[in-house]
């Protein structure tokens, strides 16, 4: 049995939790979070963009930590899921492998290069396993487009646009923080530049026009230069809409022997013959569905002690580099080399 510590209880702690629920071979077995309140169980005051609202929660068998500390010093817990501030996210990772303990943090990896590259290194240093909890590709939608890509079911990767758009958010001050976030830049299209690394590998440029707010990267389009032969790869993310447009995300992804739609409805599959079918996925419509796939897999990483594909440390921080390229071409007007 896999004992799961999470680290803060905000909006994402929350909804691990939850996710915590569902797995198979493993228990969240403490919480720590400097808000007593919360270790009483009073989460109603937590709100997100998506998922149940925040509410009383049972916590008994649940051992609370109000220090991360003390967490760290608990023999029994065998993987720390950190899902405080992105700006915490190296310390905290380190400090739980130089503990000895596996961990599981939150997207995105870290702020800065250096401190991906460090948290990546640690991990090696100590023989534990250091994931990254990017839970697009456990969507349905999305798992099922990047095993259509990359198995190659449907013929070689021509070209995608992806779509992630979303209003100013207005439901967490620390989300809104550029410093402690990296920015919509940073936080939010994160999600679109791990994905294409996944499916398509780490480009060698980038283009990217948008808007910058005081330091901040607010909204980008970004062109991804794979060079002669390579895929034609776009994407347009970031906070820009009006509080009144709901969450938008979505991809038209184009193979030698189909296309791959994801827009205001269901995944439709378009195939040379005219038709268009939408496959059935499993767990749709279920918001906690993925994240507790994301956690199911980080689980089997430590029960097999072999780090899961999808939640790769390398692959977090290539995407990290990715977003950073992107916000230098923005500020500079000019392609970026990404090697």
């Amino acid at each position: 049995m896999v004992r799961i510590g999470i680290a803060g209880i905000g909006f994402m702690g929350y909804i691990h939790y939850l996710a915590g629920q569902r797995l198979t071979g493993a228990t969240v077995a403490a919480i720590c979070s400097r808000d007593k309140a919360k270790l009483a169980g009073d989460w109603r005051g937590i709100r997100g963009n998506f998922g149940p609202p925040g509410a009383m929660m049972d916590l008994s068998g649940v051992a609370k930590y109000e220090t991360f500390e003390d967490m760290l010093a608990d023999p029994d817990i065998d993987l720390i899921d950190i899902c405080t501030v992105t700006d915490q996210h190296a310390p905290m990772a380190m400090a739980a492998l130089k503990a000895g303990k596996h961990v599981l943090v939150e997207k995105a990896i870290a702020l800065t290069l250096a401190d991906a590259e460090a948290m990546v290194a640690a991990a090696k240093a100590a023989g534990k396993l250091l994931m990254v909890a990017h839970v697009l590709p456990f969507f349905p939608e999305f798992a099922f487009a990047a095993d259509a890509v990359r198995s190659g079911r449907f013929g070689k990767l021509l070209g995608a646009h992806f779509t992630r758009v979303i209003a100013k958010p207005d439901w967490s001050a620390t989300i809104a923080d550029a410093d402690a976030t990296g920015g919509p830049a940073v936080d939010l299209h994160i999600h679109d530049t791990h994905f294409i690394g996944l499916i398509a590998g780490v480009p060698k440029a980038v283009f990217s026009t948008g808007r910058v707010e005081g330091s901040a990267v607010t909204y980008l389009t970004t062109s991804y230069l794979y060079g002669p032969g390579g895929p034609a790869i776009t994407c347009s993310s970031g906070a820009v809409a009006m509080s009144g447009r709901p969450f938008a995300h979505g991809f038209e992804i184009y193979l030698e022997k189909a296309t791959l739609a994801l827009a205001n409805g269901p995944l439709t599959v378009f195939t040379p013959d005219g038709k268009a079918e939408q496959p059935e996925l499993a767990g749709g419509g279920d918001p906690i569905a993925a994240f507790a796939a994301e956690l199911q897999a980080a689980v089997d990483g430590v029960t097999a002690g072999k780090e899961p594909d999808l939640l790769s440390g390398q692959l977090a921080r290539d995407a990290l580099v990715l977003c950073h390229k992107e916000i230098e071409s923005v500020k500079t007007g000019a392609a970026v080399r990404v090697g």
